[in-house]
This record gives C-alpha cells, sequence and structure tokens, in this order.
C-alpha cells in the first residue's frame, strides 16, 4: 500500500475534526435537545465513513467497472424517489427518510457520474482498459454521453438543487477535456449551453431568481434573499487574522449566520480562527485534493486514471463552490462543503470517494 493511504486518512480526519469543532460551536447555545446531539450525529457518520473508506480502500476499484449501470440506475432510482416520498427542507424535496438517516441521493449521485463517465470514456481490450474517445465523433464524444449526465442533472435541479447540477454539469465538462475529447466539440457544447442561459431566466423559480440578483448586489435585499451573504461576510471579515477564539464567534454563536452548520460552515469557521485558520484549512484541502491528482497523474490504465480524476475533480468543485459562496464570489447555491459540513450522506459518500481513490493508488494485476 502506497503512503497515499495514510496521507488521505490523515488529512480527511484532521478536517473532520476541524468540522465537529465547528459544529458543535455553532449548536451548542440552541435550545432543543435536537440540536445538543448534532455533533455527536456528525460524529457517528465520521466513524460509518471511515468504516465504509476501510472497506472501499481494500476492494478492487476495477469492480465498479461492472457496477456502473447498477450505480447509475440505483443513482436514478433514488432520484425518482424523492419526488414520490422525499421529505422537504427548506422549500426544497431533496432527502429521503430511512428511519433516523435522511439520505440525500444527488450526493450518491454525483460518484456515480463520476464512475459512469469514466468508464464511458474508456473500453476493455484483452490487455487492459485504454481511452476510447480519440475514435469518436461529435454524437459518441458529446452528444450521447450529455444526454447519460442530463437525466441525472435534471431530476436533480427540479428538486430543486441547482448546486448540485452544476456541480454534475462541470463534472461532465471537464471529464471531456481530461479525455482528450476534440476541442471544437467541447466549445460546440458550452456555446449550446451558455447561449440559451438568457432566456432560462423566465423558468428559473422566484428564490433561484433572487439568488442570483442578490448575488450581482447583495444590498438590494439585505433582510431578504441577500441576509445570508451578508451575513457570511461578515462573520469571516470579523475574524480579521487570528479569529475570535473558538466558542466565541459572535454571527454564529448569536444566530445571526443562518445554515452555520452546514452551507455557511466556512464562515463560521473563519470567525473564530480567522484568516489564519481559514488559510490552514485550504491547504489540507489543497494537499488532499493534490493527492488525488498525484493518483491519476501515476495510475496506468485508463479507466483507473479517469475515475481518479472524475473522483478529485468532483470534491474540488465542491470545495471551490462552497468557498466562493461563502465569500459571495459565487451564488448560494446549497453546496456543503466536503468532510466538513453536517450531513450523513456527504460525509459517507466522500469517504467511500476517498477510499477508491486509496485503492486505485495500489499496484494490481491488469485483469
Amino acid at each position: 500500500m502506497r503512503n497515499s493511504f495514510f496521507i488521505i486518512l490523515i488529512i480527511a480526519l484532521l478536517i473532520c475534526s476541524l468540522g465537529v469543532l465547528s459544529i458543535y460551536s455553532s449548536t451548542y447555545q440552541k435550545e432543543g435537545s435536537l440540536w445538543q446531539t448534532v455533533f455527536q450525529r456528525q460524529l457517528l457518520w465520521i466513524i460509518l465513513g471511515l468504516l465504509l473508506f476501510s472497506i472501499v480502500s481494500n476492494m478492487s476499484y476495477r469492480r465498479f467497472w461492472d457496477w456502473t449501470y447498477f450505480l447509475y440506475l440505483a443513482a436514478l432510482f433514488f432520484l425518482f424517489l424523492v419526488f414520490l416520498l422525499g421529505t422537504t427542507r427548506l422549500g426544497a424535496q431533496r432527502w429521503l427518510r430511512f428511519g433516523w438517516f435522511n439520505f440525500q441521493p444527488s450526493e450518491l449521485a454525483k460518484l456515480a457520474m463520476a464512475i459512469f463517465l469514466a468508464r464511458y470514456f474508456s473500453r476493455k481490450s484483452s490487455d487492459d482498459i485504454e481511452l476510447s474517445c480519440s475514435k469518436f465523433g461529435v454524437f459518441s464524444a458529446v452528444i450521447l454521453p450529455f444526454f447519460f449526465t442530463a437525466i441525472p442533472l435534471s431530476m436533480i435541479i427540479e428538486q430543486p438543487d441547482l448546486g448540485s447540477g452544476v456541480i454534475l454539469m462541470l463534472l461532465f465538462i471537464s471529464m471531456l477535456y481530461l479525455t482528450r475529447v476534440r476541442l471544437r466539440y467541447i466549445i460546440i457544447l458550452l456555446a449550446s449551453v451558455i447561449l440559451p442561459l438568457p432566456f432560462m431566466w423566465h423558468f428559473l423559480r422566484d428564490y433561484q431568481k433572487d439568488r442570483l440578483l442578490v448575488f450581482l448586489n447583495p444590498n438590494i435585499d439585505p433582510l431578504g434573499a441577500g441576509y445570508t451573504v451578508i451575513q457570511s461576510k461578515i462573520a469571516i471579515g470579523s475574524g480579521a487574522f487570528f479569529g475570535k477564539g473558538w466558542l466565541s464567534g459572535t454571527q454564529s454563536q448569536l444566530h445571526f449566520l443562518p445554515e452555520s452548520h452546514t452551507d455557511f460552515i466556512f464562515a463560521t469557521f473563519c470567525e473564530e480562527w480567522g484568516f489564519l485558520g481559514g488559510a490552514a484549512l485550504l491547504l489540507l484541502y489543497f494537499l488532499l485534493i493534490r493527492q488525488g491528482f498525484l493518483i491519476a497523474q501515476r495510475t496506468q490504465d485508463a479507466f483507473g486514471k479517469l475515475l481518479a480524476f472524475g473522483i478529485t475533480l468532483m470534491l474540488s468543485i465542491q470545495v471551490a463552490v462552497n468557498v466562493a459562496m461563502n465569500l459571495g464570489l459565487a451564488p448560494v447555491v446549497g453546496i456543503p462543503l466536503p468532510l466538513m459540513s453536517y450531513g450523513g450522506s456527504s460525509i459517507l459518500v466522500t469517504f467511500i470517494a476517498l477510499g477508491i481513490l486509496v485503492n486505485i493508488d495500489k499496484t494490481r494485476a491488469v485483469f
């Protein structure tokens, strides 16, 4: 086993530990027994995630080649169930309730699509799995995989979960570029997606329109749609260089910052640990993402390489979008910060993804 196992495990545990501290800090003063156990439930998700990480890291990643279509159909099935049986929170129907566990199928869909695209753009020969996209025309290279991506993408956006939909689309475009699909095909796809965007305005929900307008100018609705962004920037700015200290953040402690333990946990963390703490957290993410790209670069077969790139891109896009959202540099789209934000679905899927990365880095005989 390469050193990547211990490096990824240690970095993931450090990020999770910082997340638990921030979750406890932002919820321990809230009234109600439910809030008092939030950080304990997060610890449970982390323990279960570590168990899944251990199992997956010791299971050949090449099995996912055989399980690709099952995982894809399972993701679609759970996304469909959301419309029938899903629970609604904050105006969005995104979760399936299994006893005491609220499962978010869009998290599974992102990992399933990374696996699906890795298999689609590679082919199995008698000796190895190789890239096959060099022989693709525009239909096979762009239109067909976009069709398979658009099915879960449209179901996720309809929930509505615009953030996960954006990540899925960015992942698809990134995979096209990495698989050496002809550049003109990618340009045509981007043009076909970007040019109709002004006309899509009329199809957005009212709150989505408000978020886009607030992104351009948060002060147009400081007590409404712009409130969360303003409070997030105040929290980050008030942390200054060294922060206010653990359990001393006013924006989160006094409940000015909504969703301080989920989507806006980065602002909570920066308020208490300052610029120095925020920079250290971003450094941890950089080291984790760097490990993913290094694994992808030294992997020999195309499926493992594309899968490693896909998983790493999925994580890096989520981190970038969440941090930009907290800083007011991107619209609020409801994306958790991997390993930091409260939520079982995100924690478990992220640990599974990291386990796959570790396994890819192991030396195995080609089947």
